[in-house]
């Protein structure tokens, strides 16, 4: 799957009004770059969207057609306004169905638990016709995978569970490596340099991030590429550039502080 440069790119395609209204705070997006990052995929893009059924279908259909991956959140449960996974069915024409084995699952689970399984609960036990299920080993409804797109719960520990489940079998490409040089230089300072850096360097995503701190401006430098002998050149100029400023380059993570 991996493109002739190596890379294999994904999308986060996080979806409820919960999230966009503030009420609730998404922590998947972070999980998921990471671990993408260490199965040499890029988290190429990530979108926020409401419940909204057309919004959905038209989303889902633009980025499966430009990524390697997609991963959506949110909206697989049993309430009115989980509508992700008829959306989804939507976007690839196929029918919305009770799905035998998630119903299997679901029947077993409420059975040990002593809970009714009612219409509502019912209802995540219903797929787009033809997806594979993908297990949750948290609370038993099971998310599921159509050709590049894998639907997961919203909830972090649920979905996060669902995605070591199937980590295993994403196919990545080179992975990305970085490195953090910090500096007590504000970033107007830095700049012109870093801009001719990056000229120098057209195949590493050098990112300027400013931070305030003990009373003064500075910035922590992340570099991003696949290629390390590149990287560890790039990394070392960018030290001596911050020396030639009258300062001392802070390498690590230590220097990252927003």
């Amino acid at each position: 799957m991996a493109a002739e440069d190596g890379i294999v790119t994904a999308c986060l395609i996080i979806i409820g009004n919960e999230i966009l209204s503030g009420r609730t705070e998404d922590a998947n997006l972070p999980f998921l770059a990471r671990r993408l990052n260490e199965v040499g995929v890029r988290l190429a893009d990530a979108r926020v969207i409401p419940d909204v059924e057309d919004t959905i279908v038209d989303t889902v259909n633009e980025c499966r057609a430009r990524y390697d991956y997609v991963f959506t959140t949110g909206g697989i449960g049993p309430t009115h306004d989980d509508i992700t996974g008829a959306s989804i069915a939507k976007a690839f024409g196929v029918g919305w169905a009770l799905n035998d084995e998630a119903h299997r699952i679901l029947t077993t689970h409420y059975q040990m638990t002593g809970a009714k399984l009612n219409e509502a609960r019912l209802k995540m036990a219903y797929t787009p016709l033809g997806a594979e299920l993908i297990e949750n080993p948290v609370s038993k409804a099971p998310g599921y995978r159509l050709e590049n797109v894998y639907v997961f719960a919203g909830i972090p520990s649920v979905m996060q569970a669902m995605f070591e489940s199937i980590a295993h079998t994403l196919t990545g490409g080179a992975p990305v490596l970085s490195r953090t040089v910090a500096a007590t230089l504000p970033e107007g300072t830095i700049a012109a340099d870093l801009g001719a850096l990056q000229e120098r360097y057209p195949g590493i995503d050098i990112g300027s991030y400013p931070f305030y701190r003990a009373g003064k401006f500075g910035c922590s430098l992340v570099l991003r590429t696949t290629d390390e002998t590149a990287l560890d050149a790039a990394a070392g100029e960018l030290a001596g550039i911050i020396r030639d400023l009258g300062e001392q380059p802070i390498f690590g993570e230590e220097g990252d502080t927003t």
